[in-house]
């Protein structure tokens, strides 16, 4: 069993809006809702799930709104929880920014998305593009006249509607890497990672049919392709879009599916892998005489010659009390931002293999404290167009459709940072 009623309440525990949707709970338990939560906070026991007698309380925050699910039976909380997230997304796809705002501006339009979502207390209907077509921005059900169920709802493929049509079939695959990396002072990883994803823009005419090959090593160790000059990944944590043929996927590893129109990521992956830090800093700190300190930050690019790291930003923690600020660098340019108590050294093209200097020379006005203050990390963020960390590769798009018409994909790699920061002493 899933949820009996979901309601939407401000930062104060007001209900805006809320679904009745098997009516075997009394609408006015929501009022114990934030007293319990309030309760929970004090005793520093905050828990997801709040329960008073027989109704339990499924709650998620987002902005400032407290999405709350309401249930007696013992439901399935992983996938109310889903439910919860995914309204969340289909009403940001709507109203572009989801808080109380949005909430009291679209009352009708939401009381429909609300009936589309969920049908007796069980998920329906929770893709915003099928639902867009159905139920417009203006809050007015298309041919009102007669009731007109969109094929998507009945059809098996629920996320793509019959009859598209393109002059020219293209697919567009973006394969982004993050990486997430933590060096302690003494220069050793701590934690380094790397989260990838799959992202399509597809516009293809008809049902098409789409097989996508990786250098995946399972793949690699099924074929008898392992070995030689095929490199391949071993990817963990993958998630799929729901479009995806999961048996398919589990029996031979191909990636078989009949794709959205539009954007979408089809998949998502995590290599806990030992990454070679790609943009390597170290940093000296001397303090003169109380009254001035001097930084010196050397950056050092640890990717391929012929590949180029864009929009490079390095935050150098600086003293509170620091004033009069002057920079010197051997390239891009660097600001002091006093609120942040940061320099931001920025490069726009950062070839690999190079090196670069930045000294920073600060006023210390105030009196010498003698507490040594715990230094924030140096935090870097970049963004290395073709290539990927992971060494992850497309090596095939077939595109099937019984028109039998040509396609083209075209594929572009990213590697950008994630939650990248450097300690210093």
């Amino acid at each position: 069993m899933s949820a009996s009623a979901v309601f939407i309440l401000d930062l104060k525990g007001k209900p805006l809006i809320s679904r009745n949707y098997k009516g075997d709970v009394s609408m006015s338990e929501i009022d114990y809702f934030m007293p319990l939560l309030m309760q929970q906070e004090e005793d520093c026991a905050l828990t997801p799930l709040l329960s008073r007698g027989k109704v339990h309380y499924l709650w998620i925050k987002h902005s400032n709104l407290y999405l709350v699910a309401l249930t007696m039976k013992n439901a399935n909380a992983s996938l109310v929880y889903s439910f919860l997230y995914k309204v969340v997304e289909v009403f940001s796809e709507y109203f572009k920014e989801l808080e109380e705002e949005s909430i009291r501006d679209n009352f009708v339009i939401v009381y429909e998305l609300l009936d589309e979502l969920m049908d007796f207390g069980f998920p329906q209907t929770t893709d915003s593009k099928i639902l867009q077509e159905y139920i417009t921005q203006q809050g007015n059900k298309l041919d009102t006249g007669k009731s007109r169920v969109p094929a998507t709802v009945t059809n098996a493929v629920s996320w793509r509607s019959e009859g598209i049509k393109y002059k020219k079939n293209e697919v567009f695959i973006d394969v982004i890497e993050s990486v997430n990396l933590l060096v302690n002072a003494n220069g050793s990883v701590l934690l380094s990672e790397i989260v990838g994803s799959i992202k399509l823009k597809v516009f293809l005419s008809g049902m098409p049919e789409l097989r996508l090959g990786l250098n995946d090593r399972v793949l690699f160790e099924l074929t008898g392709l392992l070995g030689g000059k095929n490199k391949s990944v071993e990817l963990e944590d993958v998630k799929f879009h729901q479009c995806v043929r999961l048996s398919r996927f589990d029996n031979d590893r191909t990636i078989s599916f009949i794709p959205p129109d539009g954007d979408f990521e089809l998949m998502s992956y995590r290599l806990n892998t030992q990454v070679k830090p790609l943009i390597w800093i170290e940093s000296v700190i001397e303090k003169f005489s109380h009254s001035r300190v001097e930084i010196m930050v050397k950056a050092k690019g640890q990717f391929k010659k012929q590949s180029v790291a864009n929009g490079v930003e390095i935050s150098v923690p600086v003293p509170s009390d620091a004033d009069s600020p002057k920079f010197k660098t051997s390239i891009g340019n660097a600001k002091y931002l006093p609120e942040k108590n940061v320099v931001i050294w920025s490069i726009k093209s950062f070839p690999g293999g190079k090196e670069y200097l930045m000294r920073a020379h600060f006023g210390l006005p105030s009196v010498e404290n003698e507490e040594l203050e715990g230094r924030p990390p140096i935090a870097v963020r970049f963004e290395i167009p073709y290539f990927t960390v992971s060494g992850i590769q497309v090596r095939y798009m077939k595109i099937i459709e019984k028109s039998g018409y040509q396609a083209l994909p075209w594929v572009r790699y990213i590697t950008q940072s994630g939650d990248y920061q450097l300690r210093t002493h």
